[in-house]
């Protein structure tokens, strides 16, 4: 797991955008997992600027995003699915037969769930894996206590889940109680993870899944196990961590190691 601290919100948001442009550049059809919520709208500005200026091309990229509430349709203000065409879809080149988000509304969650499995495995599985990190330290809507077996699924939104979300909705009971997620044995079988997150108030749940012990209690210390994480932090965020130095040294110094093959 490599940790990098940003100064503030804009440059984790172009360092991410980088990150995953870099992947797409690579790899031109990347099978791209993507987050929703308050902390990778900017890192989402940013992939379109990139697409805009620099030509980054999203016309073979596959996309499955992580979750959507159950209940809401896809036209729905608050559901994922709009939220990811406002800030990304429709301003990028990517195909709409090559994006995947959960549908809150279908009839048959079980079956639907089973399906979006299939499609990933279908795709060859995902590449690069975007997260965000929820207050009580959940990836995707994994809460406290999810199997780290689990695949995509049905489940039920804890209270301080609500209540965070609230924000985006007029009242807190109009929040959906239940959400489709990947599971996190879905995760952990994506090549790499980026996870980002901001703010001093996800600083205590940042310490706990990067430098605590794994637990289902913080579902995110699952990538403790995942061989293949970048966490990219602004200072909000990574200051409970209690190695800050050591992981901007490492980030300073990577080039001593092309400088050590190279003897």
């Amino acid at each position: 797991m490599e940790i990098i601290i940003a100064d503030d919100y804009e440059e984790m948001s172009a360092v991410s955008a980088s990150m995953i442009a870099r992947e797409i550049q690579r790899k031109h059809d990347l099978v791209l997992g993507l987050a929703t919520g308050d902390t990778p709208v900017g890192t989402y500005k940013h992939l379109v600027k990139l697409h805009q200026t620099e030509g980054i091309d999203f016309s073979k990229v596959t996309s499955f995003n992580l979750d959507e509430y159950v209940g809401l349709a896809p036209v729905h203000k608050n559901s994922y699915n709009y939220f990811m065409r406002e800030n990304l879809f429709k301003q990028v080149n990517i195909s709409p037969s090559k994006v995947f988000v959960p549908q809150g509304n279908t009839s048959d969650p079980e079956e639907y769930c089973a399906w979006y499995e299939q499609q990933i495995k279908l795709a060859g599985g995902i590449d690069l894996q975007v997260l965000g990190i929820g207050g009580d330290g959940h990836i995707a809507f994994n809460e406290p206590g999810s199997s780290f077996a689990s695949r995509t699924r049905v489940k039920a939104l804890f209270e301080q889940t609500i209540i965070d979300n609230s924000r985006f909705f007029e009242r807190a009971e109009d929040v959906p109680r239940f959400a489709i997620t990947m599971g996190i044995g879905t995760i952990l079988e994506s090549r790499k993870v980026l996870l980002i997150a901001s703010g001093e108030k996800k600083a205590d749940v940042v310490a706990q899944f990067i430098e605590g012990p794994v637990t289902s209690q913080i579902t995110a210390s699952a990538l403790q196990l995942h061989s293949y994480v970048n966490v990219v932090l602004d200072k909000g965020a990574a200051s409970k961590l209690k190695r800050k130095e050591y992981y901007n040294w490492v980030r300073d110094n990577k080039h001593l190691v092309q400088k050590q093959i190279g003897r």
